[in-house]
């Protein structure tokens, strides 16, 4: 059991790494490198004013990777104790040894590592009580109940948490950061029977001084699901769709999943022949940062031990570079850019840190203001995305715009258009807030087909 103190000290989880890496080398590895990470958390859930749920859970893993030549393995334990190191190397290396030859397998160069831990402030020393959970989640709850019309609670909830990596590799990287976590979130349900419809809000944090309020966030939900009743479906048809910040990120999540490296490997994306070419119109920027301070997916240095750097994925609507790790810059004949994610149990992959889509200059008031015709979209539904091709296509529910207003809500209907026409129509307003993991201001597409009754 991790004691209030140890749960901020990681020296134990960094010496445990080293021993592990030396008894791999030991053992017989050319290089190895091992991973621990601890993850703490702390939930309340509340429906009613009812502690419906509580869990609480912690503890800390420890993964070992060896290299033999090009063949590797992973293994993995959660004995802390520290007595079977030389026996998980010994096994690690056996493995490695019969494995299948990966030719790009290996430890990130030396150049490309970290010389310094830069302090990104996202751990805030802090772990509220169950209590103190309980309390915000019953003040997000009663908040949205307040709000005149909704007429139940979809449950509220508050939690906590730590998660941190310490990575430990045989050619000279030593490395540990940790980061906490809030957050609340309320759903509420406005009207009776079959007419009933629910919304939701939420806020997620490093910093518990950053969190919204509870009073806010169930209010707040409590409003959406006021705004959402009585919706009607409209007829099939082109028009401008506009995307509301909480679901326009998702936009910035898929080209971030189509210039993964790993999809470009094995050519399973339909941008794998785009780099350097214009994707988005002029002005548009769309940023990885894994050093933003206080960032909820921040971290000094990636996977492999790489420094963190801030990147332009797209810039002045040019795709200029792809998500990778060591071992798919390696196929691709290419550095990497730092972006190697990795667990206890396996080996790195490349995966985003950080991204958002930069603000442009009009307020969204304005991005709609020329709209006669269109929808304006607040939710998505499904996950109709094919990677692959470019086709995208998924249910959605919002409000129709008329004459640059919004007047109505609209529900079971379904966008459809293809992604190289979305990205290149997209245009942001100027309302972008770091909230997400991934973030955009609102957004304006063009001539995308909505299809309704």
């Amino acid at each position: 059991m991790l004691t209030p103190t140890s749960l901020f000290d990681q020296s134990a989880l960094l010496a445990r790494a080293e021993r592990l890496v030396k008894a791999a080398r030991a053992a017989g590895a050319d290089a190895a490198d091992a991973v621990a990470v601890r993850a703490v958390s702390v939930s309340v859930e509340v429906r009613d004013g009812a502690v419906e749920e509580s869990e609480s859970a912690e503890g800390d893993d420890l993964g070992l990777r060896v290299l033999i030549g090009r063949k590797q393995a992973v293994v993995s334990t959660n004995d802390m104790a520290g007595d079977g190191f030389a026996a998980l190397a010994e096994r690690a290396v056996a493995m490695a040894r019969v494995a299948p030859e990966d030719k790009y397998a290996g430890l990130a160069d030396v150049s490309e590592l970290a010389k310094s831990i830069p302090d990104l402030d996202l751990m805030d020393g802090k772990m509220p009580s169950v209590a103190e959970l309980e309390a915000t989640a019953r003040a997000a709850e009663a908040a949205g109940l307040a709000v005149k019309g909704v007429s139940k609670s979809g449950g509220a909830s508050a939690s906590a948490g730590i998660g941190g990596m310490v990575l430990v590799t045989s050619h000279g990287f030593t490395g540990a950061y940790l980061g906490s976590s809030h957050g609340v979130s309320m759903t509420a349900i406005a009207g009776e029977g079959t007419g009933m419809e629910r919304d939701y809000d939420y806020s997620s944090v490093r910093h518990l001084a950053d969190l919204d309020s509870p009073d806010k966030i169930g209010r707040t939900a409590g409003e959406r699901a006021i705004a959402r009743l009585n919706p009607r479906k409209v007829t099939t048809r082109k028009v401008p769709v506009v995307f509301d910040p909480r679901i326009a990120g998702s936009l910035v999540g898929h080209l971030a999943s189509a210039v993964n490296g790993a999809s470009i490997a094995r050519k399973s994306s339909f941008l794998k022949d785009s780099m350097g070419k214009k994707l988005f119109a002029d002005g548009i920027r769309i940023i990885d940062d894994p050093l933003r301070k206080r960032g909820l997916r921040s971290h000094p240095f990636d996977g492999e031990g790489v420094a963190g750097k801030r990147l332009a994925l797209i810039d002045d609507g040019v795709l200029t570079t792809w998500i990778l790790d060591c071992g798919t810059a390696r196929e691709l004949g290419m550095k990497t850019t730092g972006h190697a994610s990795r667990g206890v149990s396996s080996v790195p992959s490349p995966s985003a840190s950080n991204l958002h889509l930069e603000p442009g200059r009009m307020t969204p008031a304005e991005l709609i203001a020329d709209i006669k015709d269109g929808f304006y979209i607040t939710d998505l539904i499904g996950s109709g995305v094919n990677m692959v091709t470019g086709d995208y296509s998924r249910g959605a529910s919002g409000f129709w715009i008329e004459n640059g207003q919004m007047t109505y809500a609209v529900s079971e209907v379904t966008i459809a258009g293809h992604l190289t026409d979305i990205f290149r129509s997209l245009t942001p307003a100027n309302d972008l807030e770091f909230r997400y993991g991934v973030n955009a201001p609102t957004v304006r597409l063009e001539g995308l087909t909505v299809a309704g009754q």
